[in-house]
Order: C-alpha cells, then sequence, then structure tokens
C-alpha cells in the first residue's frame, strides 16, 4: 500500500512539473523572451505557492487549485494555437500576430466559460420506474457538493431553493459535502435565513460527505438541522408511509455501519432511496435490496481532463445507471471545490421522477 502510494504521488509531482514546463513554454512564446527567465520565474513561483500551501502556511489549498488551473489554461490555449497554426493560418501574412491574440483570447475565454459552469446550474430530468408497489408518483429534488462556503453562499442557496420550489419536488435529497470543510463561512454571512427557504412538503434529507467530517461534523450537523434539514447519520425514515430513505455518512468515518446493517431498518418490500455520499460501493449495493442510491463526489471531474481520471477510477463516475435492480444517480454537483470553474462539467440539480410499475 505505501508502496502505491508513493508511485501515486510521483505521477502527481511529474504532471505538476510538466504542466509547469508546457505553461511556461507558452509564455516564452507568447511574450517573445529569454526562455531560461520565464521558466524559471514559473517554476519558483508555482512551487512555493505549492509548498507554502502543503505547509500550511499563509496560503490556502485554492491557491494551488487556482495556480493550477492558471497553468492548465495556458497548456489548453497553446495547444489550440497549435492546432489553428497547423491547420487555419499557416499561411496567414501576420500569423505570429493574429496567432498571439488568439491564445491571449482563448486564455481569457475559458476561465469565463468555467466560472459561468460552476455558478449557473442546470436542471435534469429523469423517470425511474420501479419494480415495487409506490401508492402515487414521487419527484425527488437532487443537489449534492454544494460545498457552501467562502466562494458559494447565500445567492446559491437561494438559487437552489427557487429551482426547487419551482420543480415543485415533494422531498429534497443532499448526499453529502453540504458544506466547505466547516461553517465559519456559513455563520459569518447568514446563511442560515436562506436555508430556510430550502423546503419541501416531505422535508429535506441530508448525509455528511468527507468535507463535512474534517473535525467540524458537530457543528455542520447543527447548523444544518437548525435550518429544518434532517441530517440521516447511519439511518432510515419512511416518507409518508411510502418510500424508506436511508442515509450513511461517507467512508471517512470508519465507524459508519455496514450497509446491510443500515438498510435492516428499512422494509424491503417498500422502495428504498439510499444517500451515499461516493458511488465507490455500486456493483455491491447492485446486490442488495436498494432500489435508488444517490451519490456525489467525484465533481464529474469538475474541470477537463479529471472526468477521463474519475471515469477510469469509477465504476459509475457521473450520470444514470441500472445494476441489476437498482437506479444510480451520480451528480456532478451543486457547487465545487477549491475555485469556482468547471470545464467539461456543470453545476447542476437533479430532479427525479419515481413511478412504479404496480398498480
Amino acid at each position: 500500500m505505501a508502496g502505491k502510494f508513493l508511485w501515486i504521488m510521483a505521477a502527481v509531482l511529474l504532471s505538476v512539473q510538466l504542466l509547469h514546463y508546457g505553461a511556461a513554454r507558452a509564455l516564452v512564446w507568447w511574450l517573445g523572451v529569454s526562455r531560461r527567465s520565464v521558466l524559471w520565474a514559473v517554476f519558483l513561483i508555482g512551487n512555493t505557492i505549492i509548498l507554502l500551501s502543503s505547509l500550511r502556511l499563509m496560503l490556502s489549498p485554492r491557491w494551488v487549485a487556482a495556480w493550477l488551473a492558471l497553468l492548465w489554461f495556458a497548456c489548453l490555449s497553446a495547444g489550440a494555437v497549435l492546432l489553428l497554426n497547423q491547420f487555419a493560418f499557416r499561411h496567414h501574412p501576420q500569423r505570429q500576430r493574429v496567432l498571439r491574440i488568439t491564445a491571449a483570447a482563448i486564455f481569457l475565454a475559458l476561465p469565463a466559460w468555467s466560472v459561468y459552469h460552476a455558478y449557473v446550474p442546470v436542471v435534469r430530468h429523469i423517470s425511474i420506474t420501479l419494480d415495487k408497489p409506490l401508492t402515487k408518483p414521487l419527484r425527488i429534488g437532487m443537489a449534492a457538493d454544494t460545498h457552501w462556503g467562502v466562494l458559494a453562499g447565500k445567492r446559491q442557496i437561494r438559487t437552489l431553493a427557487q429551482i426547487m420550489q419551482r420543480e415543485q419536488a415533494d422531498v429534497i435529497l443532499m448526499p453529502g459535502d453540504i458544506m466547505d470543510d466547516n461553517t465559519a463561512a456559513y455563520e459569518a454571512e447568514n446563511m442560515h435565513s436562506e436555508l430556510l427557504n430550502l423546503r419541501a412538503p416531505l422535508g429535506v434529507y441530508a448525509t455528511l460527505g468527507n468535507h463535512d467530517l474534517f473535525g467540524h461534523q458537530q457543528q455542520i450537523t447543527q447548523a444544518l438541522q437548525r435550518a429544518g434539514i434532517r441530517v440521516l447519520n447511519d439511518e432510515a425514515v419512511l416518507l409518508d408511509g411510502r418510500v424508506w430513505v436511508a442515509g450513511r455518512p461517507d467512508k471517512l468515518n470508519s465507524q459508519r455501519l455496514p450497509t446491510e446493517q443500515l438498510l435492516a431498518q428499512t422494509d424491503a418490500k417498500q422502495p428504498v432511496i439510499l444517500l451515499d455520499h461516493r458511488p465507490d460501493d455500486a456493483e455491491a449495493h447492485a446486490q442488495m435490496p436498494i432500489d435508488i442510491q444517490l451519490s456525489g463526489h467525484v465533481h464529474n471531474g469538475q474541470v477537463f481532463p479529471l472526468n477521463l481520471l474519475v471515469r477510469a477510477l469509477n465504476r459509475i463516475h457521473y450520470g444514470y445507471e441500472r445494476i441489476n435492480q437498482t437506479h444510480f444517480v451520480v451528480t456532478s454537483g451543486y457547487g465545487f471545490w477549491g475555485v469556482p470553474l468547471r470545464l467539461g462539467s456543470q453545476a447542476e440539480v437533479w430532479i427525479i421522477d419515481v413511478n412504479s410499475k404496480q398498480p
């Protein structure tokens, strides 16, 4: 295990340094200056930011995320310009000038596009038909990974409440990462006043994700409960006498119940919905009496090409899939981690209409 971890860390560090090199080369070309001085400057600035953040001196991890995003956008801009140089501007009389202007435009457009997709959610609809009896249809509003904190606050909560009201969700389910590590910003900005408006006829239920379990889980739980949100901590509730909702904390909590013990609180003859922050156990859960599992965590990679990585690492990394009799919905999340950037993914809310084949 230790050897595997070291290999992963080595691969990450190498990738980061290659990112620095690619961005520095792009900057050298764009500025038309000495290569060595720019290379040294980029490597020095970048690794200083990473070091200070790793040692928790002065800079938070957001600085690292922002810096790496900046480097990545520079590399993407350079890659796009290389393609344009090859196929579009090869014989243009002012090729270098046009390419430099194009590179700058792309470099500015990428973060603007990414910020838009981080802050402007899309609403996705899906219908699920169960084999078990259901006295009447159920409309679920699902939002995970809200990460309420310094960069996502009252406005995002207000928008979420408006979406749920407009879509007329019967119940709102939130499988984890509700807060961004703690309640400091939540309390400082009085987000409680907005969260009180997040309501549904059958209630609002949440579970704690990994970012809710970094030592402030009690404060987070209390803040949510004061706002009328019930936090399911290895427990199940029966909604309107017809559907079970079971919720468990993220696996970062090593004391959480095994899924089988959690499900023992439910009646398998009725529909069972599981809130599990990570989709890691999808194949195992597909063998259990779970009708619907709602998860988040992986953010659909948040920024390309990380969506390709999470696709490779997860049986279900995003979207809807049915395995055996279990329907899985994995959301890219309503918020974001680190910095407000989404490239190749978008903030979203899922509206899930649940029906039954049986009368």
